[in-house]
């Protein structure tokens, strides 16, 4: 009779297992179920889960997996799939029924927003291209979801399906199939390729002006995205060598971080402080330089308020203050991007 319960109970529970679906339930290391098999596709679509095979089981690949994609979206690094890491992966959780009845309702209310109005946040960014996570992307996937180029749930992360999904636009679109959404994507997609509302309202001022005011909008909006996209890669783990979310040395983490925006940057520090221009007091998304071996050998950049955010050997992505006794004794200068 017990072995009867306990075989009842059993098979109830690892029923009520089976029929959750993804986003129901925290997924961790040593859980074993369908679940986490979905979780694997899920990272697997964006790049981040690279076994041969999807498995039921969280083991140690799945954890630095999660890790990855965490530290990839700016949000806890913990390894663990809750409800945090579900957001980020546009997983909408709860019951089938209710995700149904989620992304109808996210259809829905998609709709209601003018395809102009949408084009106009996915290029309040700048550029978009593989790595990014921001609301820009979750744009940008609803608006090529419309036009039947990408598939399956929204995020806002750029991973393979968005650049799969932007390639395949672009070569309806007879224009160059690079899976990175830049101005000539946005003017295909029906924006003017600007990423920055300074000239439509500077107009109405003389040429000159205008065109001046512009060019200063522009450099202080690319700034701020390239400190948000760098910020979010806070804990990211130094490597030497490192150029991407997995792993970063000081000047990888620099030249991702401006890249993301279509700015680019030479690989080393030395050659960086070569290509920019010389400033006696840093602005918030300038270049720092330090002389931890002979020249300019270690970079971060600056966010105002004497802090700087760099890749250190021991730190990994951080955020120091520039009066720090170490870094203070060997600060070299500022570079200002051209």
């Amino acid at each position: 009779m017990i072995s009867t319960v306990f075989a009842t109970c059993l098979m109830v529970g690892t029923v009520s297992v089976a029929d959750a679906a993804l986003g129901d339930q925290t997924l961790r290391s040593g859980m074993n179920n369908s679940d986490v098999q979905e979780l694997q596709q899920a990272l697997k679509d964006e790049g981040y889960f690279n076994f041969h095979t999807t498995t039921n089981y969280f083991g140690p690949i799945t954890r630095q997996a999660v890790r990855d994609f965490q530290r990839s979206a700016g949000i806890t690094v913990d390894g663990i799939a809750g409800p945090q890491t579900f957001g980020a992966l546009g997983v909408n959780g709860s019951s089938s029924s209710s995700s149904s009845s989620s992304n109808s309702s996210s259809s829905s209310s998609s709709s209601n927003v003018s395809s102009s109005d949408r084009i106009g946040t996915i290029q309040s960014n700048g550029t978009l291209r593989r790595g990014a996570v921001n609301s820009s992307v979750a744009a940008l996937q609803i608006e090529l979801k419309e036009r039947g180029h990408f598939s399956g749930s929204t995020g806002s992360t750029y991973g393979p399906r968005t650049e799969q999904a932007v390639r395949s636009f672009q070569r309806s679109a007879g224009i160059t199939a690079d899976g990175i959404a830049g101005p000539q994507t946005f003017r295909a997609l029906g924006g003017s390729g600007s990423s920055s509302n300074a000239t439509s309202s500077s107009n109405s001022s003389a040429s000159s002006s205008s065109s001046s005011s512009s060019q200063v909008a522009g450099v202080s909006a690319s700034y701020e995205n390239v400190i948000r996209t760098a910020q979010a890669q806070t804990g990211t783990r130094y490597v030497w060598g490192g150029t991407s979310p997995s792993g970063f040395d000081c000047s990888g983490f620099i030249q991702y971080s401006f890249n993301q925006h279509g700015v680019s940057l030479p690989r080393t520090v030395a050659e960086m402080w070569r290509s920019t221009t010389r400033v006696s007091n840093p602005q918030r998304g300038d270049l720092v330089f330090f002389e931890t071996r002979t020249g300019p050998s270690h970079a971060g950049i600056y966010l105002g308020n004497g802090q700087f955010i760099h890749s250190g050997a021991s730190t990994g992505v951080t955020t120091t203050s520039m009066s720090n006794s170490y870094w203070s004794q060997r600060y070299l200068g500022a570079g200002r991007v051209n």
